[in-house]
Order: C-alpha cells, then structure tokens, then sequence
C-alpha cells in the first residue's frame, strides 16, 4: 500500500507539495528570523558596537551603547511575538471564512478591539495591562461575531465578498466611534492617537509579560485547529461527511484568533494588512496543507514585522516610523492586487 492510499481522504487534497521543500524553507525561514532578530537588536537611531550588543545580553548596562540595546531587546521580543500572532490569526480567519480578503483589520476585528479599549479607558478609567487585555479580547469577539453576522444576511450567506465589504464598514464605522469618544477627553487624546497608529517602541518584559498567557492559549488552540481547517477547505457539505462539527470547529478556530488579536491590539494598537499578506507569501512556498501553512504563517509574519519595524527606525532617522504606518503602505497595495487576481473569489 502507497503512502498517499493510506492517507485519510480529508488530507489527499493537502499532498501536493513534498515535505523535502516545506522543510528546507522552514529551515531558511528560521535562519533569516535569525538574523533579523540580530539586525534589530543591532539597528536603532544610536549606533552600536557588537561588543555592547553581547555585553547587553549578558545583563551588562555599563554604558549608552549597551543600555540603548537593552531597550531594543524587548522591542525586538514583542515584534517577534506581535507578527507572529497576526500572521497566524490571518490564516486561521482566511481558513476560516475561506475568504481570501480576510484578515484582522480588514474584517474590523483589531478595530473591533481598540474601540473597546478606548470605551474602557474613556469611561471605566481602566488602567491595568490585564484589563486592556481582556477589554481587547472582549472587543476582538464582539467585532468578530457582528461581521459574520452582517456578512451572512441575505442571499447565499456569508460570502467572501459580503464579508469582506462588512468588515470594511465595520472598521470605518468603529473608526468613527473611536474619534467620537476620545474627541472630548483631551487628557487621554494624545495616548491614544499615538497607540492607534500600531507600533513596537516603548516594549517592556512586563508589559510582555502579560500577555505571554493569552498568546500561548491562542497559538495552542490555533495551531490545533490545522486539520479542521483542512477539512473546512474541502467546503461545509464535505466537512459534515467526513465526521466534521463545522460549526464547532469555525467557532474554535476563531476563538484562537481573537484571543492572539486582542492580546497584540491590547499593547501594540491596531497593526493592518500583516495577517492579509503572510498567508498568500506562504501558500506560494508550502501549499495550502495548514498544518504546514499555519507555523510557517507565524514565522513569516514575524518576519515581515521585524522587518518593518527595522525599516521604520532607518528610513526616518533620527526619529522612527511606527510599524503600523509601515505595513500600511506595503498592505494596501497588496490588498488592491488580490482584489483584481483573485476577483473575491473563495479559497
């Protein structure tokens, strides 16, 4: 019996791309991860000696040199964390909606997240990193739900062109609410300009710290999903055939999306088009098989954010762009050209 006749049928439809390829990218990917890793601890307004960057971390802060890459560290952390999670968050919400426009921002989801910690901060005075984090959550599942919602009224249910246009409307929508409430308070307007626009710089180990519990369960339940996912992809009717609870499996699945999310808007602000743009790069390298697309999501998307944020502090020098202002203008030109490749249609 040949390997592929003993597959089960669910996953016959993954096994077109062999796993020699998959794995020499996975190592590529991991070694250029690497090394942007080093670049960002390297690269700042400052320049630095490779002595201090070894001496800084073994824990030395003897000098500028070395404290100016004891701040970097943790930045360089929570790039590395924050793209990951929306990396992956994007591909399980493509799975999931088998829409090849989904993504946490352009299905108002971040935005979702944020006006919920602009309400709690503007009129509950919250003030704990625990409480953005669940407010962000709470936000990110409320926004979630509202567009599926939306997007499956009418004729045909939620398609990925009903999707897409609600999520739209939902992010301008909640956008404008946004403005509405922070308008009058001008003792928080400032804060939160500045977070809104989705950025790395001011990155701690306790503030990281605190949403380290919240992206474990996130990557846990995401990275578990692949093989629902893979069913999903098969289309419901199949799915159900084949022993698959759709709709326990979509609701899963999203749940491990919103919880990576709303933990990464909570302290980064709302970062757009990452989790649009890491899914389509990886399926050109690994296939569509998400028990490979989904790590190497997480991986590529921390690298496109560790990139950005490296480009953002040399193009701009002496001061920085925000990684939020930068994957903008790399996303939405992506976002136009999968528009017209793909026509809206489902994955």
């Amino acid at each position: 019996m040949t390997s592929e006749s003993a597959m089960p049928r669910g996953e016959m439809a993954f096994a077109g791309r062999s796993n020699r390829v998959r794995t020499l990218w996975l190592v590529t990917t991991v070694a250029f991860l690497v090394v942007l890793c080093a670049l960002s601890v390297a690269i700042g307004t400052r320049e630095v000696a490779w002595s201090d960057i070894v001496a800084a971390l073994g824990g030395h802060v003897d000098d500028i040199g070395q404290a100016a890459v004891a701040v970097r560290i943790p930045r360089t952390l929570l790039a590395l964390l924050a793209g990951a999670a929306l990396g992956l968050a994007g591909a399980i919400m493509q799975g999931v909606t088998r829409n090849p426009l989904a993504d946490p921002g352009i299905l108002g989801v971040n935005m979702g997240a944020s006006l919920a910690v602009v309400i709690g901060v503007a009129w509950f005075n919250i003030a704990s990193a625990n409480a953005y984090i669940f407010t962000a959550i709470l936000g990110a599942g409320f926004s979630a739900v509202f567009v599926y919602v939306v997007g499956s009224l009418g004729r045909g249910g939620a398609t990925p062109l009903k999707l897409a246009l609600a999520g739209a409307a939902t992010s301008v929508a909640f956008s404008s609410l946004v403005v509405a409430v922070v308008l009058p308070r001008n003792d928080i307007a400032g804060g939160i300009r500045a977070w809104q626009i989705g950025g790395v710089g001011g990155a701690t180990f306790d503030r990281i710290s605190h949403i380290l519990p919240f992206l474990a369960v996130g990557f846990a339940i995401s990275l578990l999903s692949a093989r629902k996912l893979n069913s999903l992809a098969l289309g419901d009717d199949l799915a159900a055939g084949l022993g698959e609870r759709v709709a326990v499996a979509r609701a899963i699945a999203t749940f491990g999306a919103i919880l990576l999310c709303g933990a990464i808007t909570a302290i980064c602000g709302p970062i757009g088009f990452l989790g649009l743009i890491v899914p389509h790069l990886c399926r050109l390298l690994v296939g569509i098989d998400h028990r490979w697309l989904l790590p190497f999501s997480a991986l590529s998307g921390a690298c496109l954010l560790l990139v950005a944020d490296i480009v953002g502090r040399i193009i701009a020098r002496p001061d920085e762009l925000d990684v939020g202002i930068v994957t903008a203008f790399v996303g939405a030109p992506f976002f136009i050209w999968i528009v017209r490749r793909q026509r809206v249609r489902e994955l």
